[in-house]
């Protein structure tokens, strides 16, 4: 009995393949679509940033000497941004101020990132009576204002810069701590740690190659706002008076110095004022497009 012959026929090279065999179009990352605010907002950062590395790149000037008959003088091609009461070149005193401001909000964010996503992390990852026992030591923390809480601390470890920053740096663990427990939270309860709980992971590995990192993508993102913010904080702190004591030209201190001439010396407060906003809009804006893009 002879056996049927098999079909040897080669598919035609215009036939379509299978719908299962297409492969779906990739989608661009958001972080890397051309967006002008986006970009905008990078050259802001990385313009202060080489302003707190190699300040001496940007101006002849110095940040804290005067200049004998400069009091006052207008914005102008000699002083760009005018000169102060003393004769200092405002530009000057603002480039040589962005380290001040920058290391402040870094040490404050440091602080508040580390402190606030360990005690969130635990929380998470413990769960029951330690979870309950962290998250009402957050709760007394978010109850008291941010300001009055940051004032309180500098009353007790003194005035400077990193004493403010370190008081910015507590009132934003609870932030940091409320996040990173959250994110803890809705990973623990994935179906892939629970079979790597299954498969005989140990608390410590699980937490360590699975919770943590695909839980701490947002408390990155959030970072980065939070620095924003910090500047603002310890600018404020500086305005009222319990940062930065002259003659440091910290940006919050400049607005400060020249809110007394303001009727006669309009530059003195604007000028620092723009920067402080540019400067936290444009890190606003870069955390927003992190967070967008982890989605």
């Amino acid at each position: 009995m002879s056996s049927l012959p098999l079909n040897t026929q080669t598919p035609s090279p215009s036939a379509s393949p299978p719908p299962e065999a297409v492969t779906p179009p990739r989608r661009r990352s958001r972080l890397f679509r051309w967006q002008p605010g986006l970009a905008l907002s990078w050259l802001v950062m990385a313009v202060v940033i080489l302003w707190a590395l190699a300040p001496g790149l940007f101006t002849p000037y110095s940040g804290t000497d005067g200049i004998a008959g400069a009091q006052r003088l207008a914005p102008a091609a000699g002083h760009w941004l005018g000169t102060d009461q003393l004769g200092r070149d405002l530009y000057a005193r603002i480039v040589y101020g962005a380290a001040w401001s920058l290391s402040g909000a870094l040490v404050a964010v440091a602080l508040g990132l580390t402190a606030g996503t360990a005690l969130g992390v635990i929380a998470g990852a413990a769960g029951r009576g330690t979870d309950s026992l962290i998250m009402r030591f957050i709760d007394v923390l978010l109850s008291i204002p941010g300001l009055l809480l940051s004032l309180s601390i500098i009353i007790l470890l003194g005035f400077g810069t990193v004493h403010a920053a370190i008081a910015v740096g507590i009132t934003s663990i609870a932030n940091f701590a409320r996040l990173a427990r959250a994110e803890v939270v809705r990973v623990r309860h994935s179906d892939y740690v629970e079979a790597a709980y299954g498969s005989g992971g140990t608390f410590a590995a699980v937490l360590w190659r699975h919770i943590l990192p695909n839980s701490l993508t947002s408390v990155t993102a959030f970072s980065a706002l939070q620095f924003g913010n910090a500047i603002l904080a310890i600018s404020t702190l500086s305005f009222l008076g319990y940062g930065t004591p002259p003659p440091t030209p910290e940006w919050g201190l400049l607005i400060a110095e020249g809110r007394n001439y303001i009727s006669t010396a309009w530059w003195l407060t604007t000028f620092p004022g723009l920067v402080v906003v540019l400067v936290v809009l444009a890190a606003n804006r870069i955390s927003h497009s992190f967070a967008r893009s982890h989605r």
